[in-house]
């Protein structure tokens, strides 16, 4: 546990990273082993990420988040997308469970109908904030992953969705959640890190 609370205070945004430095495919696909662990609503897995390494595509997502020089500089920008669809996958995911014997047939048609009930019930607004809450999810743990196997991060909002969604042809009903650039942290540069609050100011208890 202890490990766990330095990892957790080591983690920082990096803003400046070492150019130059190549994160290899086997390395991402390392963390990405990892990430599917992470928790979703429904196992529905949401989160699908847009890993860009090539120069041109790279000068693109630079172009597309405002010209910011940690992407320029970054082994790689990772595009973070939830998946307003992913509650249809429903059947596809519990499956598995239905031929292991875990789930019977009730159980499994009951699941699939509660789940697509639930979705469609609640209307586009819903799925679209059901995709962001999941790919945020998946998109922290993927930060703590990479900062464990020594890589640094830093998450992004300030980008244009329909420009990323254009220039990496995302399709319609994934939304760009965030946007997180990966590589070595330009220690030199690091900036204290940035105030706290106490936990009196942020947490209640029973009521607000």
């Amino acid at each position: 546990m202890n490990d766990f609370i330095s990892l957790l205070k080591a983690r920082r945004s990096a803003n400046n990273f070492i150019p130059g430095v190549e994160i290899l495919d086997r390395e991402l696909e390392e963390l990405f082993q990892l990430v599917k662990f992470a928790p979703s609503a429904f196992n529905l897995q949401h989160t699908h990420y847009v890993v860009v390494k090539d120069p041109e595509l790279k000068n693109k997502v630079y172009e597309a988040a405002n010209q910011q020089y940690k992407v320029k500089t970054a082994s790689a920008a990772i595009v973070v997308l939830g998946n307003k669809d992913a509650y249809k996958d429903v059947a596809a995911i519990n499956e598995g469970l239905l031929q292991l014997g875990v789930m019977s047939k009730q159980e499994y048609d009951m699941t699939v109908e509660s789940v697509l009930g639930f979705y469609e019930e609640r209307g586009d607004a819903f799925k679209h904030e059901e995709a962001i809450r999941n790919a945020s999810l998946s998109a922290m743990l993927l930060m703590l992953i990479a900062k464990d196997k020594g890589w640094d991060t830093c998450p992004m909002i300030g980008f244009d969705p329909e420009a990323l969604r254009q220039e990496l042809r995302i399709p319609d009903n994934y939304v760009p959640a965030m946007l997180i650039t990966i590589g070595k942290e330009a220690v030199s540069s690091q900036r204290p890190r940035g105030y706290r609050k106490p936990t009196g100011e942020f947490v209640s208890y029973n009521i607000f």
